[in-house]
Formats: structure tokens, sequence, C-alpha cells
């Protein structure tokens, strides 16, 4: 559990770091960087270390049909993720892009995955996108900027698509099938 709270935690503070204490980070300058890559790779181990090695009480159960509803919202946040990155016409429309789509991803695995360390894990993690999403906003003015067309966005869908047959395909190998309602 505590490599799980730890995790999520680091995770959270270099992210926000930028956002609530910008005259420390402003003299590290760029090789603050290079540190930060480090400490989200160690902060990514830990969570994957605590999640898996956490027997932890389940608090919900979810019915059967949410796992339909999971995959569709996976699909759906691959695809808002990778906006950002496509510049297409969707682009145009998501201030937040891979913020937002992390955001869904967690929401999609609340749905489906009811114990205490899910709840720690996806839950935090989608919190900690939301504030930085309104400390963002708060900061900064948004420049609706120009869209590099549709046919960006239909690439943008098929590559989703594919990332998301990797995903599914990684998560059947570590034995939680996404298509047969194992957890996630």
């Amino acid at each position: 559990m505590l490599l799980l709270i730890l995790g999520v935690a680091l995770w959270v503070a270099v992210h926000l770091f930028k956002r609530v204490a910008p005259e420390a980070r402003r003299p590290l300058g760029e090789k603050f960087k290079g540190v930060a890559a480090i400490l989200l790779v160690v902060s990514v181990v830990l969570m994957v270390i605590g999640y898996r090695g956490w027997e932890s009480p389940v608090l919900y159960a979810t019915g059967p049909g949410f796992w339909h509803f999971n995959n569709l919202l996976m699909v759906i946040a691959l695809i808002v993720f990778g906006a950002g990155m496509a510049k297409g016409w969707l682009w145009t429309k998501i201030r937040h892009p891979q913020l937002y789509g992390f955001t869904l991803w967690a929401i999609a695995h609340l749905l489906v995955n009811g114990d205490l360390a899910s709840l720690i894990l996806f839950g935090g993690l989608g919190i900690w996108a939301l504030v930085e999403v309104a400390l963002i906003n708060r900061q900064d003015t948004w420049v609706r900027p120009a869209s590099g067309g549709i046919k960006r966005d239909g690439a943008l869908v098929a590559i989703s698509l594919v990332m998301y047959g990797l995903i599914a395909g990684i998560h059947i190998l570590l034995g939680h099938n996404p298509f047969l309602g194992t957890t996630a």
C-alpha cells in the first residue's frame, strides 16, 4: 500500500512542481527535465509494484455491462489523448487533450475496478489530471490552435484503434482480459 501511495504522490509532485512552485522551478532550467524524467520512472515503478503487490479490499462491485462501457471509454480516451499530437480538427476543440484523455482512462478503470488499490491509483491520477487542468487554466490563456485538417483525425482514430489493440493484448498477457470481464 505504501509503495502505491508513494508512487502516486511522487507522480503528482513532479508534475505539479512547475505549476505550484514556478519560482523554485525556474532556476533549475533544462536540467530539471532529466531529473523529472527519472523521478517519473521511479513513480511508475512504485505504482506498479505497489498496485500489483497489494491484495486490497473491494469497496464496490460493478455489473457486467460496465466492461463494454470501459472498452468504449478507453478507445475514446486514446483518441482524446492523441488529439494534441495529431493536431487535426479535434485538437482545436479540446484545450488539454492529454490530460482529459488521461482522466477518461482513470474513469474507465474505476468503472471496472472497485478495490481500494484501484481507487488510490486511478482515482489519484484522475484527480491529479483535473487539478493540473485547473491550474493551467488559471495561469494561462488559451489561444485556439489552427486545425491541421480532418485527415489527421482519421489517422488519429486508426492509430488509437491499433494502440487499443496493443494495450488490450498486454492486458490479456497479464491475465486481465478486457473482453471477458476480468479485472483490467
